[in-house]
């Protein structure tokens, strides 16, 4: 009797594999023409664009949402928004599990690479967690965007709830997607209520997972580990410098409130509440700088994530000074600092690839607008200078190239070449060490 040998599945190839499945999926939906509001379908680029926008919960848009898609097509948005911020796995497992079915070491294998963990330990249970305290910050976005918008939409309470709950979605997941018109929160940038609220939950979907899980079951800052006590010093400190230097940058142009919300939004939200097509330089570079940055790792938001430059910035300081990076009384690991090198210069070398590429075929853009959507796009930001609708076909080829791989990460997308994914890889030949010349 021959034996049936179990193919293995690296769980990046199956996480790739299944983000492209919803993709696909998403496109199909788009292209259905009770998706749009005129009964012509949209082409296959534009509804492919839209719908890995959608899951890699970007927000670039080759049209205007609230007035191209039906009720319909805004439902299939919220949905892929949905399910790119928390990921399809995790919510499938989430369910799954919910139902009494039994999760395998093979899922768990691919829960915690999912989302980044170190230990299958008690990786189900996290996702649940994941899942229900998501749904309530969601809720709770739902009943404030409510508030805020009952009066601009006549009292009309099913119009008013729609909005709210995609807007929530939307603000939580990081995806800067609206139905208010095509000038995002700009009518709404005296709104308090409805600013708040939406950086509340761009913090908080920003924050990731884990952060908000360990908030939550803690209740105390000093029992929290290393990792979520950087992330909120690393996310208290870009708030900040952001919001000082864009107000300075336009100090009789904007108020407090609209740089402290373009701010948090850069950080991969893609909402705006002031108009980007003529920022000066400053305020322009420090876009770049938080939308390069973005969020922080295992959250809805993209970018080369907030412990990744607090490492290489940690790894600077000190070795300077001619010592091991240390924070919190720990000495980071060289595999951290290894990691946190190869994802900066990985990200850089793409961006330079995209915006040349994009820069070819479409030159006279402009290299600030063209490098401002790719960096952009890469992060999952969503923020644009008004150049996006005005892609071409191969352009927005490479903008979903560029938003597909920064949503799953480099990491992820170069890990799949790594076959030793089930065990700690070792070298059998050990190499004598050689001093490069550097520098």
């Amino acid at each position: 009797m021959i034996k049936k040998r179990k193919i293995k599945v690296h769980p990046y190839v199956f996480i790739i594999l299944t983000f492209l499945s919803v993709i696909l999926l998403g496109t199909i939906c788009f292209m259905l023409p009770w998706a749009v509001t005129d009964g012509k379908h949209l082409s296959f680029i534009d509804a492919l664009f839209m719908a890995t926008s959608s899951v890699c919960v970007t927000g670039l848009s080759v049209i205007t949402p609230a007035v191209k898609f039906s009720l319909f097509g805004k439902i299939i948005m919220a949905v892929l928004m949905e399910i790119g911020g928390l990921s399809f796995l995790t919510i499938a497992v989430c369910f799954f599990a919910i139902l009494g079915g039994k999760i395998g070491i093979g899922n768990r294998y691919l829960l915690r690479e999912a989302l980044n963990q170190n230990s299958l330990a008690g990786i189900v249970h996290l996702v649940k967690r994941i899942i229900l305290i998501s749904f309530v910050i969601q809720m709770i976005g739902v009943v404030l965007n409510f508030i805020a918008l009952f009066a601009y939409y006549d009292y009309n309470f099913l119009k008013t709830f729609g909005v709210a709950i995609f807007h929530s979605i939307a603000s939580f997941n990081n995806a800067g997607f609206d139905i208010f018109g095509n000038q995002s929160m700009i009518p709404f940038k005296d709104n308090i209520l409805l600013n708040i609220s939406t950086m509340s939950l761009i913090i908080s979907g920003g924050l990731g997972f884990i952060v908000i899980n360990e908030l939550v079951s803690k209740h105390s800052l000093k029992k929290l580990s290393i990792h979520s006590k950087i992330v909120l010093v690393m996310t208290f400190v870009l708030i900040l410098i952001g919001m000082l230097i864009f107000k300075f940058s336009m100090y009789d142009e904007i108020s407090w409130l609209q740089a402290l919300f373009t701010s948090v939004t850069c950080r991969t939200a893609g909402f705006t509440s002031i108009p980007l097509e003529h920022i000066p330089p400053s305020a322009y570079i420090m876009c770049i700088v938080l939308m390069f940055i973005g969020a922080s790792p295992c959250s809805t938001g993209g970018g080369v994530k907030t412990t990744t430059i607090f490492v290489i910035m940690l790894t600077f300081f000190y070795y300077a000074q001619g010592k091991k990076p240390r924070i919190f009384h720990r000495r980071i690991s060289d595999n951290s600092i290894f990691k946190a090198f190869v994802l900066f210069g990985i990200t850089v070398i793409i961006m330079i690839l995209g915006t040349m590429l994009i820069g070819f075929s479409q030159p006279k853009l402009g290299l600030d607008k063209i490098l401002y959507e790719v960096v952009s796009g890469f992060s999952t930001t969503g923020l644009s200078m008004g150049i996006t609708p005005i892609l071409n076909s191969f352009s927005k080829a490479v903008l979903c190239f560029m938003m597909f791989f920064g949503r799953l990460g480099p990491l992820t997308i170069i890990g799949v070449v790594n076959h030793n994914w089930m065990t700690e890889s070792k070298e059998k030949i050990q190499y004598v060490e050689e001093r490069i010349i550097v520098g």
